[in-house]
């Protein structure tokens, strides 16, 4: 629990909104972070982020940000190193940890150079590559933008005449597009908060895969915690959720998502430094699991502490 008072923290702003394709998933965790913060007595101050963030900042004067913003200009960095010339303290990862995670592809990258289990996975320039990705990484694909958050532009590819398709969609949103090996089996999610992997959590869908929709919208999207893991496993998950939090050098709060084979083999699949605060997000879910509410978790993230 936060020792931290309220009137210690001074003047929050909670930065939501923007401009991405996830901008209405911000909108949503933004205003739920706000009615927590002010439940707790914070005087906290809602900002829709726009191109003229800089005097909506000087002129709210805030002693501290909580980044709600999600995907590019919100999670990938360039918010962070703005608050930090402004000499502003914000909440989660830092401007090099939040452009890694934000990079699917050079997280990907870094995982591999520190042993850090995760799927195969070749880059896509063009239609023209696509052969050469099937040749090397088979047939059942997932296929991804680099940049993008809450699986936009993702498509499950499982033969060779879905996949000029799936390119284009991603291609559309990013100019990095690549694809992975298609792991079938479970998939997890571990929240990190402060230093501490949360309980995991078991993802299922009728879904193609855990998909936007599964994730905002559907309402029959099943989260399972206790996620079923035999204790031996579930620890070993939730190392390896640290250690790959720990390999981008994030810092405060996030999630780590992962596949599992029918082996019981984990891959890790990508760090997210400002997971959804949504009521159909993880972390929250996580952290009840942990005995906090809602309220804690917003206040434990603000403070860095439990």
């Amino acid at each position: 629990m936060t020792t931290t008072e309220p009137e210690q923290l001074g003047r929050v702003a909670v930065l939501y909104g923007g401009q991405s394709a996830e901008r209405e998933v911000s909108l949503n965790s933004g205003a739920a972070v706000h009615k927590a913060l002010v439940s707790r007595g914070v005087d906290a101050h809602l900002v829709d982020v726009d191109p003229d963030i800089i005097d909506q900042l000087r002129d709210l004067d805030p002693a501290r940000v909580f980044i709600a913003l999600h995907g590019p200009g919100g999670e990938d960095g360039r918010m962070q190193a703005l608050l930090e010339f402004l000499g502003l303290p914000y909440t989660g990862s830092g401007v090099q940890a939040s452009a890694l995670a934000m990079d699917k592809w050079k997280s990907k990258q870094i995982f591999t150079a520190a042993g850090i289990s995760t799927p195969r996975y070749a880059a896509i320039e063009s239609i023209a590559d696509l052969d050469d990705v099937v040749a090397k990484l088979g047939e059942k694909l997932m296929i991804k933008p680099a940049h993008e958050g809450s699986s936009i532009g993702m498509t499950k590819v499982l033969d060779r005449s879905q996949l000029d398709q799936a390119f284009e969609l991603a291609a559309s949103y990013d100019r990095d597009v690549f694809a992975e090996a298609l792991v079938e089996g479970a998939e997890y999610t571990v929240a990190i908060l402060n230093g501490e992997a949360l309980p995991a959590i078991k993802l299922e869908t009728d879904h193609q895969f855990y998909d936007y929709d599964a994730k905002y919208i559907a309402d029959d999207t099943r989260y399972i915690c206790p996620c079923g893991l035999p204790a031996e496993d579930e620890q070993r998950l939730l190392a390896l959720a640290k250690e790959a939090f720990d390999a981008l050098g994030c810092t405060g709060w996030g999630r780590v998502d992962f596949m599992a084979d029918e082996q019981g083999n984990f891959y890790t699949l990508e760090v997210n430094t400002v997971p959804g605060m949504t009521d159909h997000s993880l972390v929250p879910m996580a952290a009840a699991a942990k005995g906090l509410s809602f309220e804690d978790l917003v206040m434990a993230i603000l403070t860095g502490e439990q």
